[in-house]
């Protein structure tokens, strides 16, 4: 039995070129603040499902790697750049960005890290209305995101 075939998560680049499967729940899924993050992810924080290494595999593709601190090396996909991974070297587990998930709505946060960095106008306790602006913005946008095979839940 294959791990793609027991995949219970599955997820991707933006271009499809690097795909995966995880064939159990996260460890967990938390949301770090810290600068290293926030410039690996381009956003004010980022947010990790902390996999086993024994219950995650590549599909498709392979990505491309960048070691970010003495310790750890952050996956990408080399085509279109998507942020995938942080992995510590020689460490148990993978840390998958929540976002390459197919279902990224699985992935809930129960844990913070690196908050002193936390920007000010980052609101982690209530909801604001999109604004306007926001709403604009994207009118008429259209992703170049491949979407995954169908397949399972």
């Amino acid at each position: 039995m294959t791990l793609a075939t027991k995949s219970v998560l599955t997820g991707g680049c933006q271009c499809g070129a690097v795909r995966f499967a995880v064939s159990a729940a996260p460890v967990k899924v938390s949301i770090c603040h810290c600068r290293m993050c926030q410039k690996a992810a381009g956003a004010p924080f980022a947010s990790f499902a902390d996999i086993e290494r024994s219950d995650f595999a590549w599909t498709r593709g392979k990505p491309a790697a960048f070691r970010s601190s003495s310790i750890a090396m952050r996956d990408f996909c080399a085509d279109c750049g998507t942020p995938l991974s942080f992995r510590r070297i020689d460490g148990p587990r993978i840390e998958i960005m929540t976002g390459a998930f197919d279902r990224p709505d699985r992935m809930v946060p129960t844990q913070q890290f690196g908050t002193e960095s936390r920007l000010g106008w980052v609101v982690s306790d209530r909801q604001h209305a999109e604004s306007d602006h926001a709403a604009e913005l994207r009118s008429g946008q259209a992703s170049r995101h491949r979407q995954p095979p169908a397949s399972g839940p």
